[in-house]
């Protein structure tokens, strides 16, 4: 599949929306420990519409459903297009990777793997195994990531997976990782151009350079998990988004945004979902 280009608004920059983790439901009304995620993904992208962040693309880095439902995804797309921009997205173990690969061209998110805007390219792999919690890259799919990169050399790379490639340093969490991530950190050391890996999943903030490259995680649009911990463990943190502005040199700026804190706040009793 040939690589979609889209304009950026301003030269020498691309800046990028990362939304991550809703985990809507065919229901409107279904909550994930007690928060109704509908509402709060559609309350994000009220507070992103009204700071009016000037991104050239949409990043949606996986588990945009909770129940694999057609429905949570047309809701999803519903509130993401009043947004205006170019949307791009990854499954993740919540999701019905097939499904939304099938429907969402005709709902206005794209379903391209391989997107290039100014001197940065993006490269959506796809981690999911089905109804498992954890991740596994496949050798295709960092073969096209290479492909891709070495295609077009002179520009800077970045990796979307749903699974953070590394460990957070929370027991529990660190199960449900990137099982292969060693080899996916193995090929990423062989691309020269790679600059950036964007990821979901952990439901929490994660930054970290890694040899060259900068792994990047962004909290959830609705639950948070809590840093650190040793079992499940839900945190107060409000739900929210990350932006990024990518320099044409490689360099990376970036800063998460959160709604007001007491909003949304989860079963703080659960053990697990």
């Amino acid at each position: 599949m040939a690589a979609v280009e889209v304009a950026r608004q301003e030269s020498g920059i691309v800046r990028v929306l990362q939304i991550s983790d809703c985990h809507l439901f065919d229901d409107p009304e279904g909550r994930l420990l007690g928060v109704n995620t509908l509402d709060s993904f559609s309350a994000v992208v009220a507070a992103v519409k009204a700071q009016a962040y000037p991104a050239d693309i949409v990043l949606l880095t996986g588990d945009i459903s909770q129940d694999f439902s057609a429905g949570s995804y047309e809701r999803f797309a519903s509130v993401i297009r009043t947004l205006g921009k170019k949307v791009f997205f990854i499954p993740g173990n919540h999701d019905d990777g097939p499904l939304e690969y099938q429907i969402f061209e005709r709902l206005g998110v794209s379903t391209a793997r391989h997107v290039i805007c100014g001197n940065w390219q993006f490269v959506l792999i796809n981690s999911e195994v089905y109804s498992q919690a954890h991740g596994w890259v496949q050798r295709w799919d960092l073969d096209y990531l290479r492909g891709c990169a070495l295609k077009n050399p002179q520009l800077c790379t970045c990796a979307v997976i749903h699974h953070l490639p590394c460990l957070v340093g929370s027991k529990w969490l660190d199960t449900q990782t990137l099982h292969n991530f060693d080899e996916f950190q193995a090929y990423a050391r062989r691309i020269p151009s790679m600059r950036l890996v964007l990821s979901g999943h952990v439901h929490q903030e994660f930054d970290r350079i890694i040899g060259k490259t900068r792994y990047i995680a962004s909290p959830s649009t609705s639950i948070q998990f809590m840093p650190g911990s040793d079992d499940f463990e839900l945190d107060t943190r409000a739900p929210g988004w990350r932006t990024l502005t990518l320099g044409d040199d490689g360099t990376i700026t970036t800063k998460v945004y959160r709604l007001k804190e007491g909003l949304y706040l989860p079963n703080f009793s659960a053990r697990g979902y």
